[in-house]
């Protein structure tokens, strides 16, 4: 845990372009990178907003030609190989990523692969073929549409797809991680965010917030990243239930301003804080949830939330109670009930029950609801142990990863 004294190492960051309108700048930010840009943007959303044609019509404008990638649902390797087949013989000077997490991470990987020969399946952790990503890369530049994965500040792209029969054939959703994968500017525009449905606030906005909160307990953290999840933490606190009731109940863009440009700083705050320190056991459990019931990241990550800060709050009183871990939930219930004279055990308790208000004003649903039953708890159990869970503030056993499972339910 972080003491002000552990040594620590920030990872690279893109350069920051953050504020209301600023997707404007867009052509004049990509001006210095060359004349040929190739976009990389969701299947339908983006494409049916009037920011879509101000994009196109600026990169006209300023010269600059460019061709367009579509990706429907998660990115798949073969996704990724395709294009970059399309376009390695005479690549894009620069890629970008407009979307949500999804499209951030496609755009990723293909400016990734473009100039390096491989294949993505090469380099995805657990299911490739462990050969060293040699790059180079092409410049990558993320415009998020949405707040919630933090893609745009991190060295990853989350891949999904299935092994070979011969394997088995069970479904995975993987990593292509690497450094120089980070995008060398991000432009975070508010107003970009406008026209996200309830749902996808809801889930984007549940999974930056369990970025921010596994990162300020994660044994990775330091002072920095408790820094940055702290501000994503506060930002986040008020804004995600007020942005989602004030669309729900129809408010015009104007209303929700404030709110969108909370979320939009709290997902990047997310990103770069888990870049940093890693994460915890909600992640560990949620990639099998996802890959083998398609259930959206952030949804499955806000299902999981409040259980899983539960049982790690009681492995925590029982195993480690003098430790540091359980007064930094505390710390963090504090912020989020605004209420600085809670003790320890009343401020983390507090933290348990407002994360399992909030799912319920959001309207997540269980597990049950997705299609988790009883049957399918050992093998998440079994898939759980990935490289999030290491970073865990304590090491959970099967029984009560399998209690966490069985309360979502």
């Amino acid at each position: 845990m972080s003491q002000g004294k552990t040594p620590f190492g920030i990872a690279r960051l893109p350069r920051i372009v953050f504020g209301a309108g600023r997707r404007a700048e867009i052509p004049a930010l990509l001006a210095p990178f060359g004349r040929r840009a190739l976009l990389v943007t969701g299947a339908r959303s983006l494409q049916a907003s009037p920011a879509w044609a101000e994009i196109g019509a600026g990169l006209d404008g300023a010269g600059i030609a460019w061709d367009h990638v579509a990706v429907d649902g998660e990115p798949s390797p073969e996704l990724v190989d395709e294009a970059v087949v399309r376009w390695r013989a005479d690549p894009p000077d620069v890629v970008v990523g407009i979307g949500g997490g999804s499209a951030l991470d496609a755009a990723k990987a293909i400016a990734g692969l473009l100039r390096s020969g491989t294949a993505a399946l090469d380099h995805l952790e657990g299911v490739g073929r462990g050969i060293p990503f040699p790059g180079p890369t092409t410049p990558f530049v993320a415009v998020p549409t949405t707040a919630g994965t933090g893609s745009e500040a991190t060295k990853n792209a989350v891949l999904s797809g299935h092994l070979a029969a011969a394997a088995g054939g069970a479904p995975y959703k993987k990593s292509f991680r690497d450094e120089r994968l980070v995008a060398v500017l991000a432009v975070l525009d508010p107003d970009l965010l406008a026209g996200c449905p309830t749902a996808v606030i809801a889930g984007d906005g549940m999974d930056a917030l369990t970025q921010c909160l596994e990162a300020y307990v994660s044994m990775g953290a330091s002072p920095f990243t408790d820094a940055v999840a702290r501000s994503g933490l506060a930002a986040i606190g008020p804004a995600l239930s007020s942005w989602h009731a004030a669309t729900l109940a129809g408010a015009p863009a104007s209303e929700t301003a404030p709110a969108r440009s909370a979320m939009a700083w709290g997902a990047l705050a997310s990103g770069i804080a888990l870049a940093n320190a890693g994460l915890g056991a909600v992640h560990g459990i949620v990639a099998a949830v996802g890959a083998r019931r398609g259930v959206h990241h952030g949804t499955a990550c806000g299902i999981l939330l409040a259980e899983t800060t539960r049982m790690n709050v009681a492995a925590l009183r029982a195993r480690d109670p003098r430790g540091p871990a359980l007064e930094r939930y505390a710390e963090i219930g504090r912020l989020l009930v605004d209420d600085a004279g809670l003790g320890r055990a009343e401020a983390a308790d507090a933290l348990v029950a407002w994360l399992a208000v909030l799912t319920h004003r959001l309207g997540l649903p269980t597990l049950g609801d997705v299609g988790v039953g009883p049957s399918d708890i050992p093998a998440f159990v079994a898939e759980s142990r990935g490289s999030s869970m290491r970073t865990n503030p304590i090491l959970l056993a099967d029984a009560e990863v399998e209690a966490i499972l069985a309360a979502c339910c």
